[in-house]
């Protein structure tokens, strides 16, 4: 706008000064200057594009446009081209509710990565304690005394091992009943504000996630049932070997009463 009045005052200088004495050729002189800045004015405006700005210029309808932008800053970035009717309150509130179920689906996501690799390793180490047992009843009879603590240590600490993994399983599961309670009130939200693709799309989520969870608990639900069935196994194989050292007593008892005799 500037560049437009200097042309224009330019211009008026330089040609009110041809008219009122074109035959003068001293105030021709004079207006040389005038001239010169009002072709360069003119030759600023004819190469300007319509459409472009340079660096550095700001505009009216620029400044206009970010003023509401401000408001809604930290929840997303609305574009310019966009209605006005699209900023009203209703669809900043479905905005906001879309911004919580992605939250939440983050954290359910999170959530249930951290207890299905939980299920995972405490069900590896029951499988780990199952075999090392079987082993020992396998071998009862055969070991030596060395052979036999260090089974049993072997033994407990699978034990310990398993527990602290079943500690940490319903620890994280805790956290991850929250996560899908909350996710299922951020799909509510999202429902009751007229954001029906993000409650959709946060509802499935819950699906997925409870479906691979239940598949980590079969696994940790079997491997707790073996553990059992070898504990089982234990007890009757312990009594076995304890009937079989009776026996055996027994009968050395006998010889040596004969030997007596």
């Amino acid at each position: 706008m500037q560049a437009v009045g200097q042309c224009s005052v330019c211009a008026s200088r330089a040609a009110g000064g041809l008219l009122r004495n074109p035959t003068d050729l001293s105030l021709l002189r004079t207006n040389k200057n005038g001239l010169r800045r009002g072709a360069a004015c003119i030759r600023f405006i004819s190469s300007r594009k319509p459409g472009v700005q340079k660096l550095g210029e700001r505009t009216d309808t620029e400044h206009i446009s970010k003023a509401p932008l401000s408001v809604g800053r930290g929840l997303y970035a609305i574009p310019f081209t966009q209605q006005l009717e699209n900023l009203s309150h209703d669809s900043l509130i479905r905005r906001a509710a879309s911004v919580v179920t992605d939250s939440s689906s983050t954290f359910l996501s999170q959530t249930s990565l951290a207890l299905i690799n939980a299920l995972t390793d405490y069900s590896k180490a029951v499988h780990t304690r199952i075999a090392v047992q079987r082993r020992y009843l396998a071998s009862l009879g055969k070991l030596t005394p060395a052979e036999k603590d260090s089974f049993l240590e072997v033994i407990n600490g699978q034990r310990a091992e398993a527990s602290d993994r079943l500690h940490e399983c319903k620890r994280i599961e805790s956290t991850w009943i929250n996560a899908v309670n909350l996710c299922k009130m951020a799909a509510e939200a999202a429902h009751t504000s007229g954001a029906e693709q993000a409650s959709i799309t946060v509802r499935t989520n819950i699906q997925v996630a409870q479906s691979q969870v239940g598949e980590a608990r079969k696994l940790s639900a079997d491997a707790e049932k073996k553990l059992a069935e070898t504990k089982v196994e234990e007890i009757q194989r312990m009594a076995e070997y304890a009937a079989f050292l009776d026996n055996n007593e027994d009968h050395e008892v006998h010889e040596a009463y004969l030997r007596e005799d």
